[in-house]
């Protein structure tokens, strides 16, 4: 998802008071993150055709009414320095997701004449506050480089690169209190959630000549065509997956 590098708490002194301010996105912002989604994390970057289309189709889900949120630091010369968004999008309701809301941070890019400064560590931070403050979500995941796990794993994201995942709730109001701000699930909780099983299935894809369909990966760059493949959500039948 980013190729960034993952900045330490050693080489990534934290920004200067007063600058890069983190703002949330608007649609007029949809052309910038698609820009720094073409340039800095897709192994290909996409032409102005398909620039534009993917920019008009973010503009309108960064709408109030729609299900993408962004995050966003701002360069010197009116481009774009960093910024994470993410799509939201319903799970069946568990324990775990009490209102059934989920977001994918799909996109986290930083600008390679701003990186290792904490622009990544503000961004994705401001997004992940938004989404479980005023969005209600509980499940986040992402797809990560492996330079950049290190850092997800300081923000509160499990498993492996391919598949990252982080939950958090807000704690129980006592009655008559009012509900505090968002906490991180006891470890004992949140093993609870984890599915005690495992399950596996296969559909091998081919064209009419027998030749085996792979997809080209934009998130492992060490292992560029992989098999089409996928992971079960909660609550998912073995067949629906």
């Amino acid at each position: 998802m980013n190729a960034d590098p993952a900045p330490t708490a050693a080489a990534d002194p934290p920004p200067v008071a007063g600058q890069a301010p983190v703002r949330a996105a608007t649609s007029a912002d949809a052309e910038g993150i698609i820009r720094m989604r073409s340039a800095h994390v897709l192994s290909s970057p996409m032409d102005e055709e398909w620039i534009g289309r993917s920019a008009d189709e973010l503009a309108s889900r960064l709408a109030p009414a729609g299900d993408a949120r962004a995050f966003v630091i701002d360069a010197p010369d009116g481009a774009l320095a960093a910024c994470a968004l993410g799509l939201i999008h319903p799970v069946l309701s568990a324990p775990a997701y009490p209102r059934g809301m989920a977001a994918r941070l799909q996109i986290v890019a930083t600008h390679p004449d701003f990186r290792r400064r904490g622009y990544a560590r503000a961004v994705v931070t401001a997004l992940v506050d938004h989404l479980a403050d005023a969005e209600s979500v509980t499940l986040f995941e992402l797809h990560a480089s492996v330079e950049a796990q290190p850092l997800y794993r300081e923000l509160g994201f499990t498993g492996s690169p391919a598949l990252m995942r982080m939950t958090r709730l807000r704690p129980a109001a006592a009655a008559g209190a009012p509900e505090n701000g968002p906490a991180w699930m006891p470890p004992e909780q949140y093993a609870e959630t984890v599915l005690k099983a495992t399950a596996f299935a296969c559909v091998h894809f081919t064209d009419k000549d027998g030749r085996p369909l792979q997809l080209h990966s934009v998130y492992s760059p060490g292992h560029p065509w992989q098999m089409v493949g996928g992971t079960m959500d909660h609550g998912e039948r073995p067949f629906e997956t």
